[in-house]
């Protein structure tokens, strides 16, 4: 099975801000745990950047420090909310032929939505990654796992394990 792993907008122009009133180290903690299994497992990582705001000459729109990047990630600019409209994202994936896509990132309600919401559309079979959503309200993040799948960590690891 071939998965592949969006980590959407975990950039220092908003999640510095949350920080101050929410604890980012939790979500980290699960992104970072599911891209390095992708990797391991020769899976794809995908880190989407929101670039539609001006890059504040401070690092801005830079992945945060804590989220692992690696060479061999795949990496997109967006402009609006759904990180499929007007992006190569459909065609990276349609070229990788993923048979599961797994999202996380931030702002849970509007742009991990939005892009889930546009991976359904193209007719891709997405998920939402257990604990591995941000936003700035703990309750919104409550509401996009109640009313879209969501995926676990130890599920995905069960998965990738049948593979071999």
């Amino acid at each position: 099975m071939k998965i592949a792993f969006l980590i959407i907008d975990v950039q220092n122009i908003f999640i510095n801000e949350l920080r101050s009133h929410r604890n980012v180290a939790r979500p980290f903690e699960y992104i970072n745990h599911v891209s390095n299994m992708m990797r391991q497992n020769g899976q794809l990582v995908v880190h989407v950047r929101d670039v539609e705001e001006a890059d504040d000459g401070k690092g801005g729109l830079d992945i945060v420090p804590e989220i692992v990047v690696s060479s061999e990630d795949r990496h997109v600019e967006k402009l609006s909310s759904n990180s499929f409209w007007q992006t190569d994202l459909e065609r990276m994936l349609k070229e990788y032929g993923p048979d599961l896509v797994v999202l996380s990132g931030y702002a849970a309600q509007y742009c991990v939505l939005a892009t889930y919401n546009g991976a359904i559309e193209r007719g891709f079979k997405a998920v939402m990654l257990q604990n591995g959503l941000l936003s700035e309200y703990e309750d919104a993040i409550q509401d996009v796992y109640r009313d879209r799948h969501v995926v676990s960590y130890p599920v995905l690891s069960a998965i990738l394990a049948s593979r071999k």
